[in-house]
């Protein structure tokens, strides 16, 4: 009996938003993350940075404006998210 082929599932990227209200480039980046997470598994927590919590992640990871996205808890970007930059850092490996 041949050997079934083996299928590995990717793992579930753990994606942290930092926003601010009437943020425009807020706005646009969940646009993005919805548009990516179609082809990649996006866990997506979205922290207000006028909070506790968002003033220290914002602080640890060098964002020094909305909105800041942290991939696995590392920083990523902050300001205009680029979709290109995005689906390339999902895609290798």
């Amino acid at each position: 009996m041949p050997d079934a082929p083996v299928t590995t599932t990717p793992a579930v990227v753990q994606v942290t938003l930092l926003t601010q209200a009437d943020c425009a480039m807020c706005d646009h980046a969940k646009t993005v993350l919805a548009r990516v997470g179609a082809d990649h598994p996006l866990h997506i927590t979205e922290i207000g940075l006028a909070t506790d919590e968002g003033r220290r992640l914002a602080l640890e990871a060098g964002v020094l404006f909305a909105p800041g996205v942290l991939l696995d808890g590392k920083p990523f970007a902050y300001g205009r998210l680029s979709e290109r930059k995005l689906r390339r850092t999902l895609t290798t490996p």
